[in-house]
């Protein structure tokens, strides 16, 4: 990894400077105590659907496997920023090392990506089970379902390396503060001694490729769903559908809604400001409504929930 070529205060500081929020010390505080709710609120709501799914026989289908299995990414999602956050809102000097920023930002990337994958297999599972119904046993079996888990997790952490270590390699000039809360590509590459023109191409065709790959495949996958549906001759037939795809499509559009803003187009487009709060949106506040959307309309799951609560 190269280092920065700044000439000041370069031996006592040996990595990058996460600025974060920049409230006085009170609302630093204020802020890790409101952060630091959402955070075990996060953890206790999908494990909940997790401890929800392993204990409820009835919820051992392909459905309920592939939703515990987006909870316990949601899980590692949040904690990829969240902790990092927090002692930043306690720390005077908000440092991160040169290694502590690059793992973070491909572990946050990585489980990102893996997370647009997962939308896009449960789609599939929602257009087998609806517009397919007397073969999704067969199709959409045990086996397939594992394949397809152990492939959202394959290609999430394959499809980053490569140029977050070409982003590593490049020298830092002058400044290391980055103005967010997370290392991202945008303010790193900000920071390098000249401009990138290649490299922010390159990331922005890799991005593009990520989001509208898995997005276009589950919008195509929905409209085949709404058409078996408005096809339903009972008004509860079509209900039990909505109910079923509607937590899902919430969550598809929360996640790739704030995502597509900040990295269709190259991120140092976008105010320092504006790239906190759309982050926090599919970084924090996505992986918190999670188990609320999942669980508010699917008897099923709620049902499940109170058995839980019982014990």
């Amino acid at each position: 990894m190269k280092t920065l070529n700044s000439p000041t205060n370069s031996s006592t500081i040996t990595g990058f400077i996460l600025l974060g929020f920049l409230y006085p010390r009170e609302g630093q505080i204020l802020l890790f105590v409101l952060f630091f709710i959402v955070y075990l609120l996060t953890l206790m709501g999908n494990a909940s659907i997790i401890c929800a799914v392993r204990w409820d026989q009835k919820l051992h289908t392909p459905m309920y496997l592939l939703l515990a299995n987006f909870s316990f990414l949601e899980i590692w999602y949040v904690t990829s920023t969240v902790p990092n956050m927090l002692a930043n809102f306690l720390s005077d000097t908000k440092v991160i090392s040169f290694s502590g920023c690059f793992l973070q930002f491909y572990f946050f990337f990585s489980l990102g990506s893996t997370e647009c994958f997962f939308l896009a297999v449960m789609a599939f599972d929602r257009y087998l089970a609806i517009c397919r119904p007397l073969h999704y046993p067969s199709l959409m079996t045990g086996r397939l379902c594992n394949i397809l888990v152990i492939s959202c997790w394959v290609l999430g952490f394959l499809w980053f390396p490569v140029p977050i270590i070409i982003i590593s390699q490049m020298s830092f000039c002058g400044s290391r503060i980055i103005d967010h809360f997370v290392c991202d590509p945008g303010p790193l590459m900000a920071l390098s001694c000249s401009r990138t023109p290649l490299m922010e191409f390159f990331w922005t065709i890799i991005m593009s490729l990520l989001l509208f790959i898995p997005f276009i495949y589950i919008m195509g996958s929905y409209m085949l769903v709404l058409r078996a549906v408005f096809r339903v001759p009972s008004r509860d037939g079509r209900r039990k559908a909505f109910s079923t795809c509607g937590p899902h499509v919430t969550v598809v559009s929360l996640f790739y809604g704030s995502v597509m803003i900040m990295y269709v187009n190259p991120t140092s487009e976008h105010s320092a400001g504006m790239q906190k709060l759309v982050t926090l949106i599919y970084s924090v506040v996505t992986p918190l409504i999670n188990p609320v959307v999942y669980s508010l309309r699917n008897k099923d799951m709620k049902r499940a929930m109170k058995k839980l609560l019982k014990i």
